[in-house]
């Protein structure tokens, strides 16, 4: 067994003894440097950041409220396909909150029974999840009827398309 001399240091050749002497002024010396360039430097920002372009994509507003005049309309009643399309299938392509789905010919058959104009006075007044008008508060009665017409029609009903009111 050899003995192990208490004495002894790791540091063997004058080589070794002069790299920790110098790393042990080095080290200390980076590190304080490094620590002061932190608590002294200033954030700095995205120089592009105060381009006017990116100042107004920031507060840009989330959402719009437009106000019209009641009873404003395009220059002619819409068709029930376009109805169909902006307002309706929402609801009644998915069947969302027990909405009659277009195509389902049981469910508007039971509908059809009751005719065009009970199926109007349910959209103009709301029935369950509906909202009075299908939620267009713009909607026309004729458009409407022209709406429901439609999408019955998709669903194996034969309605006839409304007549236009007179002018």
């Amino acid at each position: 067994m050899s003995e192990h001399d208490e004495s002894s240091s790791f540091i063997k050749t004058p080589q070794q003894l002069v790299t920790i002497i110098v790393l042990s002024f080095v080290v200390p010396v980076v590190a304080i440097i490094l620590l002061v360039k932190v608590v002294t430097g200033r954030p700095q920002a995205d120089p592009g950041a105060m381009k006017p372009e990116a100042v107004a994509e920031r507060i840009q507003p989330v959402g719009r409220v437009e106000f019209a005049a009641a009873g404003a309309s395009s220059a002619g009643p819409r068709s029930g396909e376009a109805i169909v399309q902006q307002m309706c299938a929402a609801c009644h392509q998915t069947g969302a909150a027990g909405a009659h789905k277009i195509g389902d010919k049981a469910a508007w058959a039971k509908l059809g029974k009751a005719g065009l104009d009970a199926m109007l006075k349910n959209a103009i007044q709301g029935k369950a999840a509906m909202p009075p008008r299908g939620g267009g508060a713009d909607l026309s009665d004729f458009e409407l009827a022209r709406a429901i017409v439609f999408m019955a029609n998709q669903s194996g009903l034969n309605l006839k398309e409304p007549a236009a009111p007179a002018k």
